[in-house]
């Protein structure tokens, strides 16, 4: 075996070179992976007792994609279109054996291959939509000549994987092989022996013709994804090359891609998508606490409460194997709250992705307890009831009593404080917040708290849990509303102020949708219904929330809220009494009528947020300013492609920022106004969020 460069290898059996990466730990497309590739393909080429010549990785897998360490450095060395010519130029057969996955860059590489096979466990996609980008190296202008048009918009405006039998089934690959590097070998000796061509998929022609005959299909896929894609730049950008596909020579496609790649990489959008794709990792990291902390194995789990929330986080056990026990009151609650489970795991039967047989097994996971005794040997027990903090504090003492030595005892609350929950119990290094977003099977955002005694292994317990069941798990400390419920309680503040001084809520909650919200906080109040903590028997019409239950108008569930509701289809109308009622109640307490623009509606519920999660740094709630950008982006719907509230604000420029939150607290007042010391310097020092590091 002969070294290529430092991670590739040649290696010539019976006539086969045997081109091979190993570039742990995912055969990233780096400068040298790119040279050695090229290299050792001329190497084979001038090699007269090769005849085909395969391409191989080491590990667990084929080339996982581009080194994104690269993005936006200086080039070094080949570029990866300069390799895969190379390749597809290649005077002898040359055939891409995939294990593991192969995506981005690593499928545009294999694509330059004359052939692919691959395991029955492989998987391929080109997920670089999800960085805010499009295949830069002819994956727009080759997987559409492949798979076909259609196949090609899924997979490329989803960034989705598709498995190997799917592969083979749309002719991205060719054959399905059981022994990787054998069978690659013997599919090469076949071509040579058998004298096939050397297919170059830059020539396919014919899966672009339907596509010609039928270009409304553009138009009918940009209407079925708009909903999902809304706000986004890389879904439109990569249809538009695959249509460049079809209607342009290869060589001019391939122009328009570049033209169009080169842009979305040095756009706002692809920056706060790849800020974030490495904000989500880092969350995982908790400096203060070693890698090498001891864990509690989790084999069992417990859930107090089978409500919403109680029945959403037991699915999560159940969805990955866990056996999870659901306690209630009375057999009556329990019952309501195993069906409500069993309901929502029948929908998705109902859209496809589960069988029934999925169900069963997963509901034979979840059993259900009228007694907290039941908990006695479970691992974890999270504790999902309302939130009333004398009520919590009575659970723990009892799980205190009741659970083993070393089991985690977490609770689900969304804004109480976890050390007054925790001095309910003997062991407060046992207690941790576990906050799960409703709907729990469904929301990713997993707002770990730490409490002042929590132990490292718990917390490390929790934060691998999280990962486990298929959250994303951010670690943040003790105060009213921990980071998330914090930040929004600014924004709600606004929400209503500028409610009160004339601005419509349908004007506010527009204004956030054209942000790149799914809703407003108006359009989620009614979601989640205007009657919650509100009491008919003490209400005096003394605050708007107050007046409007009393109008009768209690949101979505009554059809009439902030909006009225259409009964068959929920689609909302802004309606005028609401509006008229608001304005007349601020008028009534003396508040100032203003006029608004959108800019200043933005203004005013965004800087809020911004200058509390600088606040919240300041006080170490949060351990760096990115886990407040994933918090906000999956548990709040915050556009990732803005970053987060803390990136968004370093792109408007802290500067900008700090003179506008003087502006609107000189004319406004109020708490929420007070700039933050720590944001005011690091505009003063023209640093960033970002500057900050971990």
């Amino acid at each position: 075996m002969t070294a290529v460069s430092q991670s590739v290898s040649l290696e010539v059996e019976d006539g086969i070179a045997v081109i091979t990466i190993d570039n742990p730990p995912v055969n990233a497309l780096s400068s040298h992976v790119r040279d050695g590739i090229a290299d050792g393909v001329e190497q084979a080429i001038a090699d007269d007792s090769v005849t085909a010549i395969v391409l191989i990785c080491a590990g667990r897998t084929f080339i996982a994609g581009a080194d994104i360490t690269e993005f936006g450095g200086a080039s070094k060395g080949r570029s990866l279109p300069e390799t895969q010519a190379t390749m597809e130029n290649s005077p002898k057969p040359i055939v891409a054996a995939i294990h593991g996955t192969a995506l981005g860059g690593g499928l545009e590489t294999a694509m330059a291959a004359h052939y692919r096979v691959a395991i029955d466990s492989a998987e391929f996609g080109l997920p670089e939509v999800k960085l805010g980008l499009l295949p830069g190296a002819g994956g727009t202008q080759r997987l559409p000549r492949v798979t076909g048009v259609q196949k090609a918009l899924e997979m490329m405006t989803s960034g989705d994987r598709i498995g190997a039998d799917e592969a083979l089934e749309c002719g991205l690959i060719n054959e399905i092989v059981d022994d990787l590097k054998a069978g690659a070998m013997a599919f090469a000796r076949k071509a040579v022996d058998e004298g096939w061509p050397l297919v170059k998929i830059r020539d396919f022609d014919e899966k672009l013709q339907a596509a010609k005959d039928d270009p409304e299909i553009f138009t009918r896929f940009r209407a079925k994804t708009a909903r999902k894609t809304r706000g986004f730049l890389a879904p439109e950008y990569n249809i538009q090359c695959i249509e460049a596909a079809v209607n342009m020579p290869f060589d001019e496609g391939i122009k328009f891609e570049r033209e169009r790649f080169t842009e979305l990489m040095n756009g706002t959008q692809s920056a706060a998508q790849r800020y974030y794709f490495f904000a989500e990792r880092q969350a995982a990291k908790i400096p203060d606490v070693p890698k090498d902390t001891p864990q509690i194995e989790i084999n069992t789990a417990g859930i107090i409460g089978a409500g919403t929330m109680g029945g959403g986080i037991a699915m999560n056990f159940a969805n990955v194997g866990i056996p999870v026990i659901i306690v209630d009151r009375d057999q009556a609650s329990l019952d309501k709250g195993l069906g409500v489970v069993r309901k929502n795991y029948e929908r998705s039967v109902k859209s496809g992705r589960l069988t029934m047989e999925d169900v069963d097994a997963r509901m034979a996971l979840i059993s259900g307890a009228t007694s907290r005794e039941a908990l006695a040997d479970v691992d974890i027990v999270i504790e999902a009831v309302f939130e009333f903090m004398d009520l919590k504090k009575e659970i723990f003492a009892d799980l205190d009593r009741i659970c083993k030595p070393g089991a985690l005892l977490a609770s689900n609350t969304s804004a109480l404080d976890v050390n007054e929950i925790a001095s309910a119990t003997s062991r407060p290094e046992s207690v941790i917040g576990m906050h799960f977003f409703s709907p729990a099977n469904v929301m990713k955002l997993l707002e770990n708290v730490r409490g002042d005694a929590t132990s490292d292994t718990v917390i490390a317990t929790a934060m691998a849990v999280g990962k486990r069941i298929g959250k994303i798990p951010a670690l943040v400390g003790v105060c009213q509303g921990f980071v998330g419920n914090r930040i929004l309680a600014q924004r709600r503040i606004e929400a209503d102020n500028m409610a009160l001084e004339g601005a419509p809520p349908a004007m506010i909650d527009d204004v956030l949708y054209d942000f790149g919200f799914p809703m407003g906080p108006f359009a989620m109040s009614d979601l989640a219904g205007l009657d919650i903590g509100w009491d008919p028997e003490k209400s005096t019409g003394s605050t708007v929330k107050e007046l409007i239950n009393e109008s009768g108008r209690h949101g979505q569930k009554n059809g009439r809220g902030y909006y009225t509701y259409d009964p068959e289809t929920r689609a909302k109308t802004p309606d005028p009494e609401v509006v008229a009622m608001i304005k007349a109640f601020g008028e009534s307490k003396g508040v100032e009528q203003r006029e608004f623009t959108e800019e200043i509606i933005l203004d005013r519920c965004l800087l809020p947020m911004v200058n509390e999660g600088a606040k919240i740094l300041e006080e170490g709630i949060a351990i760096r300013p990115s886990d407040i950008d994933v918090i906000w982006i999956n548990g709040y719907g915050w556009p990732v492609y803005t970053g987060g509230p803390m990136f968004w604000a370093d792109t408007v420029g802290l500067d900008v920022v700090v003179e506008k939150i003087k502006h609107y607290s000189a004319m406004l007042g109020g708490r929420h106004w007070e700039l933050s010391p720590l944001l005011e310097r690091l505009a003063a020092e023209g640093k960033t969020f970002q500057s900050m590091g971990s």
